[in-house]
């Protein structure tokens, strides 16, 4: 098992970077999981998340200026061109799910496999489906 691990990378206890998961500049709480075939670019992983296989986290906007973060009817400049995902505690994602640059994903919120979720901030518990 072979994860690679790049950056500024904080891997807290049980959690785990598994086989051919890439990980830069991102922190992992305590039992947080990216089991294998995942990238975890410039992001927070909460306790208890767990990645499915193929997980993207993207970091990086390819379009000109600063990740912006979507929150209800108004957009925060994050201050940087890389800022990948924000996951709160216990989310988890499907198999080849992919976050856009910027997302924030409240608790216990689960991302269904083969979505790709738009930037923004998503209450708790949210089901992503589309």
């Amino acid at each position: 098992m072979v994860a690679y691990l790049r950056g500024n990378c904080m891997i807290g206890k049980r959690a785990v970077a598994g086989h051919a998961t890439e990980v830069k500049n991102s922190i992992f709480l305590d039992d947080a999981k990216a089991g294998h075939f995942a990238y975890v670019g410039d992001s927070i992983l909460g306790s208890g998340v767990n990645l499915g296989a193929g997980t993207k986290l993207a970091n990086f906007k390819f379009t000109p200026g600063n990740v912006q973060v979507r929150a209800e009817n108004e957009f925060i400049d994050s201050g940087r061109r890389k800022l990948g995902a924000i996951l709160g505690d216990g989310v988890q994602t499907g198999c080849n799910s992919v976050t856009s640059p910027g997302t924030v994903l409240g608790k216990d919120s689960v991302v269904m496999p083969n979505i790709t979720v738009a930037a923004g901030f998503y209450h708790a518990r949210c089901r992503i489906r589309h």
